[in-house]
């Protein structure tokens, strides 16, 4: 892909996302002018962007969609629920389209605009017979847009009263005293016109004449603004509506490609590595020379060093960080646009937005999680008439909750349906042979059967769920992420299904140990203990090693056994405890090296179908160790169950 189309893209994505985002605002709150504006400059911004870049397709399809909210904008259309849907469905066109170029395509939308045009022509709206003859000076309605002048129309039929403010500022620091006079203004009513005057204003000053609307009485407002406040309409009703203002937060960024960020990564892993060589060279020097001037000075340096990779480590990924509320957001339209389609009503509430996740992470998470909010609302989420027959409120409730947990971020989608009825679970199980039929499951061994490929207790494919990608898929997404997955659940209460994610896997830290005669690298997010062991305290529950970890029988299983090698013959061992929750499992391995800090190399295409490692690490003098995918392990372990056919 071309450098040049990476910009695109990247300034493309920003702006369908903040568009879906005003889009949702505008269905809940109704087409406020500042939210349509903004969608409106969205698609044009696109269409200019396109165009400069030279996707003929976008171009057009932007155009076209801007096109409908100028109509919208101008009252030429009048607002509705069809119309939002239809403009939800065109954005998913968009981001359609921008996908093929990511892939080095170029999108045909001739049919989008054949279905665009059709649609429009569908669409009327009232049109504004409110006359401003005899209101306004002929020479302030010359000066109006078609948009000023609609909008004022509107304000007049609405009954708000029209004014006039003449604001002088010294010309040297205009801008900033009429932005906030505009602030002032936009928080009384809506700000219609702003329009530079001459017309008696002294030399070194510039004037402006600004055209608001405000349900307040002349009487109120004079008393804040003065004599430079002048009534053009009188308001027919003096109630005001209390006024609803967004506080944004302006930020200077620069974008910067990942990519980019990648491999300034790769470089600190480097120099990580010569930083390690350099130690081991002191620590030699010091065998040899003693505590020589020579061999301190040294030690120095690489401490030195030490401190300074660690902070501009620590630098690097703070660039890479974004807030969790972007992917919520995105989440947020998903859940509105499947409610539609499931006919029910859900009501949506997010927390922790502001925690922090790598972008790659997020990037890559938001796939498992708009399937898991897409089975919340398809099998979680009673109808409207079960939840009354169930005691409930007709309206369900989905949760979103972000918060962080050491080096992990944890995600939650919880709602209050129906929840996971594991009779069913093990009826369909022994249906399709997974289960012998009398066989009897912990509850985690029944929830494990949800991630079995093609699983579903469902009866019928629906448009929201059932499509044939079962939650297999989000298991296998989260392995690859070094994440992993829990569910709580109460028949008739709801479930919650937790995603638990490392806050980065740009470099992290593992903990190196030895199996016979090979070495590995285990995540340290991934590990919540090591104990020492005596081999023979392990014991033996239906065929399965056990250790009694205080008073909790852990699961064990041996690494020499999955990788299928020689382990050493000791009666003294050691178990690293990896997972959470009821999702844990000891792993047997003969010798523990310490911590150390890694970069994650991938295995290749040729190796990816090879279970059980994350990638690969250099460490040492050069030498290179297999890094475990725990996720992977745990599953594998967890379903060595002599009843399971899986």
């Amino acid at each position: 892909m071309k450098s040049s189309d990476r910009e695109f893209i990247a300034e493309a994505e920003d702006i369908l996302n903040e568009a879906g985002r005003l889009l949702i605002e505008i269905q809940e709150g109704g087409p406020k002018p500042d939210g349509v504006n903004a969608i409106f400059r969205a698609f044009h911004t696109l269409k200019g962007l396109s165009g400069l870049f030279g996707h003929k397709g976008i171009t057009d399809l932007s155009h076209a969609l801007e096109s409908i909210l100028d109509d919208l904008r101008l009252g030429k259309i009048a607002f509705s629920d069809r119309l939002v849907e239809f403009l939800f469905g065109k954005l998913d066109n968009v981001r359609g389209a921008i996908e093929l170029v990511k892939n080095g395509g170029e999108p045909d939308t001739a049919a989008d605009l054949d279905e665009i045009e059709s649609f429009r022509k569908g669409l009327s709206g009232p049109v504004s017979t409110q006359s401003l003859e005899g209101l306004l000076d002929e020479t302030i309605l010359k000066v109006l847009s078609e948009y000023e002048e609609h909008r004022l129309k509107t304000n007049i039929s609405e009954g708000k009263g029209i004014y006039f403010l003449r604001k002088v500022f010294d010309i040297g620091e205009f801008d900033r005293s009429l932005e906030n006079v505009m602030k002032e203004v936009k928080g009384m009513g809506e700000l219609i016109s702003t329009l530079p005057t001459s017309e008696g204003v002294q030399p070194g000053n510039i004037g402006f004449n600004l055209l608001f609307s405000c349900p307040k009485p002349f009487e109120e407002l004079s008393e804040y603004f003065g004599e430079a406040l002048e009534e053009l309409v009188k308001p027919r009703t003096v109630e005001a509506k209390p006024v609803s203002i967004s506080l944004k937060s302006a930020s200077t960024a620069v974008r910067v490609d990942i990519e980019k960020l990648d491999r300034i990564l790769n470089t600190i892993g480097e120099l990580t590595l010569t930083k390690s060589a350099v130690k081991r060279v002191a620590d030699e020097m010091r065998e040899t020379l003693g505590h020589s001037a020579l061999v301190l000075d040294v030690y120095k340096i690489n401490q030195s060093l030490e401190r300074r990779l660690l902070e501009l480590q620590s630098q690097v990924l703070e660039i890479r960080m974004v807030p969790i509320g972007q992917i919520f957001g995105r989440l947020q339209q998903v859940i509105k646009r499947y409610c539609k389609e499931a006919g029910k009503h859900i009501d949506l509430a997010m927390y922790g937005e502001e925690t922090e996740l790598d972008k790659y992470l997020a990037e890559q998470v938001i796939d498992p999680l708009v399937h898991i909010v897409r089975n919340a609302i398809d099998h979680g989420i009673e109808s409207a008439e079960e939840r009354a027959r169930a005691g409930k409120k007709e309206e369900g409730s989905i949760v979103l909750k972000a918060f962080q947990r050491g080096n992990h971020v944890v995600i939650e989608v919880r709602d209050d349906g129906r929840g996971i009825d594991f009779e069913r679970v093990m009826r369909k199980a022994v249906e399709k042979g997974m289960v012998e039929k009398g066989a009897v499951l912990q509850k985690r061994e029944m929830l494990e059967i949800l991630f079995t490929p093609g699983f579903s207790t469902k009866e019928s494919v629906s448009e929201v769920s059932g499509r044939g990608v079962g939650l297999d898929i989000v298991r296998d997404k989260l392995s690859g992420m070094g994440g992993f997955h829990d569910i709580e659940t109460e028949l008739g209460m709801g479930t919650t299904f937790s995603v638990t994610l490392p806050i980065t896997l740009a470099v992290i830290k593992s903990l190196v140990v030895r199996v016979g005669d090979e070495r590995f690298g285990i995540p340290l997010t991934s590990i919540s203990e090591t104990q020492a062991i005596n081999v023979p305290d392990l014991q033996s529950i239906e065929g399965r090693k056990v250790y009694n970890l205080r008073e909790e029988m852990l699961p064990v299983t041996s690494l020499s056994e999955v990788f299928q090698f020689e382990a050493d013959k000791s009666d003294r061992s050691f178990i690293v405890v990896v997972g959470f929750g009821e999702r844990r499992i000891g792993l047997l391995v003969d010798e523990l090296f310490g911590q150390q800090e890694i970069v994650i190399k991938s295995l290749g295409d040729y190796l990816r179908s090879v279970k059980g490692f994350a990638g690969a690490a250099e460490i040492g003098r050069h030498d290179v160790i297999l890094v475990l995918d725990v996720e992977s392990i745990i599953e594998e372990s967890l379903r060595q169950k002599g009843n399971l056919h899986v």
